[in-house]
């Protein structure tokens, strides 16, 4: 099992446990909200009750009991009416018009604040019987005054409990503001420690590749004053240049490279120069360039280093016979550039992933290729590649978007 496909496992198995943990605190959470709400309604029947002996007490009757029960409720909204939905007392609402107070009587209460009760109960109602409310819905108690005088009494969730029931959402929000908060620490974090690690590389082995190339052009001049067959000098020559090259490209990393304007087609061309020669004569290279050869800034050292790249993955990964086909093209204000092949193909699991440092499918290899690519395409080109298009057994396309001059 390779370390992505252990990587996708570990954040599959973390996704899971984090959804269940998240679905247990909002059960947890529920069924307190359930409890609280049933306590309500328990404490709403015993309030109800209390009304109904109250009305029809007698002078044996224990009325500082029963108002002591009544009073009790300082925090559940009630609204008592009879059957044409006509408001005789309330308690605990929030209203409107604040001059009067709450001890007022309903009649005694200004307009508005009288209208706006009303409309609270015939909300809650939706113009439906009481009577046929009380029988169906847990909010509306019925509450024999006289025989067969009936009052309703209709309540509303305490402030509390509305709290409560939004808390576990608001704290699940602020969970999930903390979790993202701390993954964009850890990605910002865990890239600029690449962009460190890639920049030392990079210098570093600039650093170490001058020496001998210092070494070789010396070695070199001093064949040729020994009157040494020119060829051999002019190849030994040509390599020495190549490494110079790709000294140069690592220089560049970790630093921005001078962008200089050039024309797609031309650089394309160019760019393959070097790897047209050390293609096995069994791949065959076919361009369907752009009629419109468009300016746009490069670094020269590093954008055939892409290419290069590129070439290089498609051989490999049709095993040294098939078909590479290059393309151009300009879309709005961007120029794009297509590496097709017809090799073994990339999962499509795996499109983002061939991006990743140590990601390969070779037997031999790094890993490092196509991440150094991508670096260099949109982090000093403010460009974009990605994987097209790709079916396994048929080959794969490597598109790349690059800003228009």
């Amino acid at each position: 099992m390779g370390i992505y496909e252990r990587q996708r496992i570990g954040k599959f198995v973390f996704l899971t446990i984090s959804a269940v943990a998240v679905i247990l605190f909002l059960l947890v959470s529920n069924s307190l909200v359930k409890e609280l709400a049933q306590q309500e309604r328990e404490r709403m029947d015993i309030w109800a009750s209390a009304t109904q002996r109250l009305a029809k007490a007698n002078v044996d009757s224990d009325f500082e009991f029963l108002l002591a029960i009544i009073s009790q409720n300082n925090s559940i909204p009630v609204l008592v009416a009879d059957s044409a939905y006509n408001i005789l007392d309330f308690r605990n609402f929030d209203l409107p018009d604040k001059t009067g107070g709450e001890l007022q009587q309903f009649a005694d209460l200004s307009e508005e604040n009288r209208d706006y009760l009303s409309s609270r109960l015939r909300e809650a109602g939706g113009g439906r019987p009481l009577a046929e409310l009380a029988a169906s819905d847990p909010h509306f108690i019925k509450v024999e005054i006289y025989l067969n005088d009936y009052q309703y009494i209709y309540y509303e969730d305490s402030i509390l409990l509305r709290r409560l029931s939004l808390y576990p959402y608001i704290q699940l929000g602020v969970m999930v503001v903390i979790a993202l908060i701390i993954y964009a620490a850890v990605v910002y974090t865990k890239k600029a420690e690449q962009n460190r690690v890639w920049a030392g590389l990079s210098k570093e082995t600039a650093h170490q590749l001058g020496t001998p190339i210092s070494s070789l052009m010396a070695w070199n001049e001093y064949l040729q004053a020994t009157g040494i067959d020119k060829t051999v000098t002019e190849e030994i020559d040509k390599d020495v240049k190549r490494l110079s090259v790709i000294a140069d490209r690592f220089s560049k990393i970790g630093s921005m490279p001078e962008l200089t304007l050039e024309y797609l087609n031309e650089m394309v061309g160019r760019s393959l120069q070097y790897m047209r020669s050390r293609i096995s004569g069994k791949v065959a290279v076919r361009y369907n360039l752009s009629d419109d050869d468009h300016g746009v800034f490069l670094s020269t050292s590093l954008f055939e280093w892409v290419m290069e790249n590129l070439t290089k993955n498609a051989v490999d990964a049709m095993g040294g016979e098939g078909t590479i086909t290059i393309s151009t093209g300009v879309e709005k204000d961007k120029v794009w550039i297509e590496v097709a092949d017809t090799g073994k193909g990339i999962a499509r699991k795996n499109f983002k992933n061939v991006f990743s440092p140590g990601f390969t499918t070779k037997k031999r290899g790094w890993g490092l290729g196509l991440t150094l690519v991508k670096r260099i395409i949109e982090d000093y080109h403010g460009g974009r590649i990605y994987v097209k298009d790709s079916e396994l057994g048929k080959g794969t396309t490597f598109r790349i978007e690059l800003p228009s001059a």
